[in-house]
């Protein structure tokens, strides 16, 4: 694995697949699913399930993954609450912002939330 860039945190340089399996187990250990984690990424993202997959064969790591991805959603922004102890809204590096956005939709997802609220629906 690659050593993070100078002053930037450990996990923007670790591959996105060596996480997601813990997305997953998280999800099902509460009785969610696979696909719907796939949901929440593609939705964050704009990936394709396709490109999703490409993403987690090549191990691709956080910050790149986030950097080119297609179109990240604007209602990401709607995302709030704690993770880690931090405020998701107050978290000011964008990269490690995003991080966390994926991290509270996993969570809400393993919480019983509906995909409606998790993915922030608008009526």
């Amino acid at each position: 694995m690659a050593k993070p860039t100078e002053g930037k945190h450990r996990i923007y340089s670790m591959p996105v697949a060596s996480v997601y399996p813990h997305y997953i187990t998280k999800a099902e250990r509460k009785g969610r699913s696979k696909d719907e984690v796939d949901q929440i990424i593609r939705w964050h993202t704009g990936y394709s399930q396709q490109a999703l997959e490409e993403h987690l064969a090549r191990e691709t790591d956080f910050e790149t993954f986030f950097a080119e991805a297609p179109a990240l959603n604007p209602n990401r922004s709607l995302i709030t609450g704690v993770i880690c102890g931090v405020k998701v809204q107050e978290i000011q590096e964008d990269t490690m912002r995003e991080i966390r956005y994926l991290d509270k939709m996993v969570d809400e997802l393993a919480k019983g939330k509906a995909m409606e609220k998790i993915l922030r629906q608008l009526a």
